[in-house]
């Protein structure tokens, strides 16, 4: 049974985290964002090993249905933050990549996350640590 302690530093955690969120969340708008298209721009430009990734994968990474990516990216195309094209090696793979507007949004939302996780990362951590 969880303890009045446990409870503490889950607390602890999560607020920590919600105001990282919260910071990002702004972040984002700030730039004319949502959550979703960072993280999408994020996924992509941070996929292993490569700068673009393939739909299905992009709802993994996401952590979304199918569906619920393919229209976050028909509003991202449009917006002109990414392209889309298909597979050289399989065309029923859609691969899709950040434009260079996206590139640059998400050049300017990483700096601001990086000097924000220089802030909270330390607090992150002991708080994390503090779960076991």
């Amino acid at each position: 049974m969880p303890s009045r302690a446990d409870y503490e530093k889950l607390a602890a955690f999560r607020y920590t985290l919600r105001r990282f969120l919260r910071f990002s969340e702004e972040a984002a708008a700030a730039v004319g964002l949502t959550p979703q298209q960072h993280q999408a721009l994020l996924a992509i430009e941070g996929f292993p090993a490569r700068n673009y990734a393939s739909v299905s994968e992009l709802a993994e990474r996401l952590q979304l249905a199918h569906h619920s990516v393919v229209g976050l990216l028909d509003r991202m195309e449009k917006a002109g933050w990414i392209t889309r094209g298909s597979s050289p090696d399989d065309k029923r793979i859609v691969l899709v990549r950040a434009s260079p507007e996206g590139r640059n949004l998400l050049r300017r939302l990483t700096r601001a996350h990086k000097a924000q996780l220089r802030q909270f990362g330390p607090e992150m951590i002991a708080s994390l640590q503090n779960l076991h």
